[in-house]
């Protein structure tokens, strides 16, 4: 035990954890999820601590469909959705990808603008494609943007500025995990493959029986301190005694902002059926509430002039107690009697239920 905690020290000591954002999704077919309905799960890491959600109409006299998403604190104008799904029953997220071709120096970090587009214009997975295809070029994303629809269509787009390439859920019953690279970008580039094999051991047992649901992801995944490299629960692992845990390759980590489960309409619901589960900052503190087309969570939406949700707020507060270290490299290093106060506390399974 002691020379793995050495080992993982040695990582931080040369330099091995990155500033970039890493963000981990999966896409789960309808046959392998609880309700019988396409899960969309994104686990959002960013260098903005406080994000909300909210429903965004289209401008009077103008087309386009409603729908709820998630935006950065303080985006009062709902420019850019990191997450969202619309009244047709088609949603949309994405994870960074470092082993595409380069954005041009011209045009850079417009994901979260062309989700938001994606979410007024597109009915299906096909037109989302079609966007994609006729949006002039450079696109200035590097990205795996994550998408399905109320037809049962799912896929993986892993786009940069000259194109993508489509990977498609080919049966219901199955999942697809993308993290910090794309399968079709360069062998051995981006990040996250740690991640990724994490999230696969966790959820494949799921995936199997047939009976992934959001609380399930939340709890098991979002907050899981499982390292695939390393093979065990790290939280799990500590002794009692033990203070400090560093904050390496875990799934939650320093820079989670929230993570998102989306419901999708099952063939023969309605298209404005689906629910957007959503945990507003660091998971292992937070807890997970309904949003959907009709009703968002009060403590989801934004309020004030900085445009936080106080249910974020409250999260990134316990955050801090977990992150106490604000000096030097402190944000690596996890307070373990804080974060068991918040995963071991007695109203945890209330602190973490459905809303």
């Amino acid at each position: 035990m002691k020379k793995i905690r050495g080992f993982v020290l040695l990582l931080l000591i040369c330099g091995c954890i990155s500033a970039v954002l890493a963000c981990t999704s999966a896409i789960i077919g309808g046959e392998a999820s609880a309700s019988g309905r396409i899960l969309l799960w994104k686990h959002r890491d960013t260098g903005t601590e406080h994000s909300f959600v909210a429903r965004v109409a289209p401008p009077a006299g103008e087309a386009g469909m409603a729908y709820i998403a998630l935006f950065n604190g303080g985006d009062s104008l709902l420019l850019e959705a990191w997450t969202g799904v619309n009244e047709a029953g088609f949603a949309v997220m994405n994870t960074a990808s470092y082993n595409l071709a380069p954005d041009t120096a011209r045009l850079r970090d417009q994901e979260g603008i062309v989700m938001s587009r994606a979410l007024r214009v597109c009915r299906d997975v096909a037109s989302f494609d079609s966007i994609l295809r006729c949006m002039p070029r450079p696109l200035g994303v590097q990205a795996n943007f994550g998408c399905a629809d109320a037809s049962g269509h799912a896929a993986y787009f892993e786009t940069c500025d000259t194109g993508f390439v489509r990977i498609d859920l080919l049966r219901p019953d199955t999942m697809i995990v993308r993290t910090n690279y794309s399968h079709s970008g360069v062998d051995d580039g981006g990040l996250g493959y740690i991640r990724e094999a994490s999230a696969e051991t966790l959820l494949a047992p799921m995936v199997r029986r047939g009976d992934v649901a959001p609380h399930a992801i939340f709890d098991s995944v979002s907050c899981s301190f499982y390292h695939s490299l390393l093979g065990y629960d790290a939280f799990a692992a500590a002794d009692s005694s033990d203070r400090w845990l560093v904050d390496q390759d875990f799934i939650p980590r320093y820079s989670t902002g929230a993570s998102v489960i989306i419901e999708l309409p099952a063939p023969g619901d309605a298209p404005d059926s689906a629910v957007m589960w959503t945990a507003l900052g660091y998971p292992p503190c937070s807890g997970l509430y309904k949003a959907s087309l009709d009703s968002i969570c009060e403590g989801l939406l934004p309020h004030g002039k900085l445009w936080h949700a106080p249910l974020c707020d409250e999260a990134v507060a316990r955050k801090h107690e977990i992150f106490p270290i604000e000096r030097g490299s402190g944000k690596h290093y996890i307070y373990l009697p804080a974060l068991r106060k918040y995963m071991n506390h007695p109203n945890h399974n209330c602190l973490n239920k459905l809303y």
